[in-house]
């Protein structure tokens, strides 16, 4: 392969990687901007999605099957919410990343259980493996595309249930001032659910829309939470859009540095960037200082 079209298939593949980070970074930014967790278990959502889908898929039509799997996901992430925050009073950041590590771990072994640890697959939703579209000399695999709009629509209307629907002014105006939000009438602990429950659907929908790409297992959930969450914090805490190019410089940042550097020092790349930015901008490029969100918007 010539060199210019080696350096197109490594900004490729920088970009399907950046978009599944991107998914695992709104799902962060929204469950922090509504109640201030950062959700660690916010990967095994995404496996989760897979898992689930792929065994549905046995028995029901792939789209049935997606579906379901969005539903139970969103419904375990509401669970996790009403079960082990929603009673706590007086807490810190710090013992809230515990829990969400703890839950991660948990999630994780309840998958081992359920599916053992045989790596697994949802089929390309249209072509297959080996029905590549060529651009410029670089290949892209059809299921690139499907990560792409689920980005894309995800973001839109992610945008438009923050900004334009009751529910999601409820839940900006309770994470912006809970006080004012409850005097006003809006139940915070629901909102909050919500909040939960919509970051475990987005995670859920990437993780059925990878499945084919990066194949499903028990472990991968955890991989996926540390470059979200990078992606999230480049993007700047808080902004659910910026996420999305934290997430896809992410990916091509890692991208390039397996063709530049052994593949063991991708990630070593990543979280050097990332150190670097938050020494420059603590609240990284498109984050506002003080902690504010898009819940101004």
């Amino acid at each position: 392969m010539e060199s210019g079209n080696l350096e197109l298939q490594y900004f490729l593949s920088g970009i399907t990687k950046g978009s599944i980070y991107a998914v695992v970074a709104i799902g962060f930014n929204l469950i922090y901007s509504a109640t201030g967790v950062l959700n660690f278990a916010q990967g095994e959502f995404v496996m989760l999605g897979g898992m689930v889908a792929v065994t549905l898929a046995r028995f029901v039509p792939l789209p049935v099957a997606l579906a379901g799997a969005v539903a139970i996901v969103a419904l375990v992430g509401c669970l996790l919410e009403i079960l082990f925050f929603r009673r706590l009073q007086r807490h810190s950041i710090l013992h809230l990343v515990i829990i969400t590590i703890g839950l991660s771990i948990v999630l994780q072994e309840i998958a081992l259980h359920l599916w053992d640890e045989k790596v697994r697959s949802l089929p390309y939703f249209t072509g297959n493996e080996i029905s590549s579209l060529k651009f410029f000399g670089a290949a892209i695999s059809p299921q690139v595309f499907w990560v792409l709009a689920t980005v894309a629509v995800t973001v839109v209307l992610l945008h438009i249930f923050l900004k334009y629907t009751l529910p999601g002014r409820a839940m900006r105006a309770g994470s912006s001032n809970p006080s004012a939000a409850m005097l006003a009438g809006i139940n915070i602990a629901n909102m909050r659910t919500l909040a939960f429950g919509l970051s475990a659907a987005i995670g859920a929908l990437a993780g059925c829309v990878i499945s084919p790409i990066t194949m499903t297992h028990y472990e991968m959930g955890a991989p996926l939470a540390i470059k979200g969450f990078a992606a999230a914090i480049l993007g700047g805490l808080g902004n659910p859009m910026a996420a999305v190019l934290g997430g896809l410089m992410v990916g091509v940042l890692e991208a390039y540095s397996v063709s530049r550097l052994p593949a063991a020092y991708s990630d070593v790349t990543v979280f050097a960037v990332l150190l670097l930015v938050l020494f420059a901008r603590p609240h990284g490029f498109w984050g506002r200082p003080g902690g504010e969100s898009v819940r101004e918007h």
